[in-house]
């Protein structure tokens, strides 16, 4: 059974840039998220980090404690390894520059994360999770970096994933040649091959989206919502939906079933972040055989303009996200 880097190494000729700069990403990778995995695995027995900090992070959302946690964790583990000149966090306004002008060693890579996805759940001990992104620098070393080394198209990523942090911790990515998630062995902490090249089922199953904001659903959503519910061919679809981004995407990869978080009334531009959440699983759903879509048009040819960029977001299997896109243009 292979651990991570004995695979990363082993189909190294699949990595298109250096083999041991993606060894010391993931290792700055696994270090946070062992440090996260030791703290969720704690939360009921230390108020240290559940609940709220107090806080409202620049998405105006109150900040939980573990989302300050697990950025301050990432972002130490970054600077530690030498192999990232700058970080965009959802929990911070303003791209993070770890390598000043000047100094000896400048790295190229670009990482853009979302810490702690579905923090709120820790409360109640359901599924969270991280999501990470990694482009290469476009502005010339030894120029300072500017926004624009990070608001780039999704198609320009490198490498993307996610941990999940649930019955077990499981590590995901893709760096363009498909889909391979890690189980975390806690006795020794080691990542091992545990879901070699995964790709949705043909098989449609599930759909998940809360049906709880229905009346403010475009009309397409609500279209697609009584085709997954009518009793005819494969269907009904079965409705499941955690509230973790993370943990819906992990299982209807699995399982087979398309994950829908639209626009409605109080959020036009939709709710999930385009850089830190959209973005990655777009990259991942595309190398599992899958779709991903803003209910129109491709998730990774969508130029960002800001950092916090909000859109609708779609994914799933091909056949499930294009029928959708039909009600859409209904």
């Amino acid at each position: 059974m292979y651990t991570l880097g004995e695979f990363i190494i082993e189909n190294r000729d699949r990595f298109l840039y250096s083999t041991e700069e993606l060894l010391r990403l993931f290792s700055s990778i696994k270090l946070a998220a062992k440090a996260i995995n030791k703290e969720v695995n704690k939360a009921g027995l230390t108020e240290k980090i559940i609940g709220s900090s107090g806080i409202t992070n620049i998405q105006g959302e109150n900040q939980q404690k573990l989302d300050d946690f697990a950025h301050r964790v990432f972002i130490e583990s970054f600077k530690s390894r030498n192999v990232v000149c700058g970080i965009a966090s959802e929990e911070s306004k303003d791209f993070i520059v770890i390598v000043e002008k000047g100094e000896k060693e400048n790295p190229k890579y670009i990482v853009l994360i979302d810490p702690l996805d579905g923090s709120s759940n820790i409360d109640v001990n359901v599924s969270i999770g991280t999501i990470f992104s990694v482009y290469i620098r476009r502005t010339p070393i030894p120029m300072d970096l500017t926004i624009e080394d990070f608001l780039q198209k999704g198609n320009k990523q490198i490498l993307a994933g996610y941990i999940i942090y649930g019955s077990s911790t499981i590590l995901v990515y893709t760096t363009g040649n498909g889909v391979h998630g890690f189980t975390l062995d806690p006795s020794i902490g080691t990542f091992y091959l545990s879901h070699p090249n995964l790709r949705f089922p043909e098989i449609e199953r599930i759909y998940s989206i809360n049906e709880g904001n229905y009346a403010k659903f475009p009309n397409g959503i609500k279209k697609f919502i009584k085709y997954c519910q009518e009793k005819k061919e494969n269907r009904p679809y079965t409705a499941r939906y955690i509230g973790s981004l993370v943990g819906d995407f992990h299982r209807n990869m699995i399982q087979g079933g398309i994950y829908i978080y639209p626009k409605t009334e109080h959020s036009p531009e939709g709710k999930l972040r385009l850089l830190y959440e959209c973005n990655p699983m777009a990259f991942l759903t595309e190398q599992a055989g899958g779709k991903a879509s803003d209910g129109k048009k491709r998730i990774l040819d969508i130029k960002p303009l800001n950092l916090h960029q909000r859109t609708p977001f779609i994914c799933g299997p091909v056949r499930m996200v294009s029928k959708l896109e039909e009600f859409m243009d209904r």
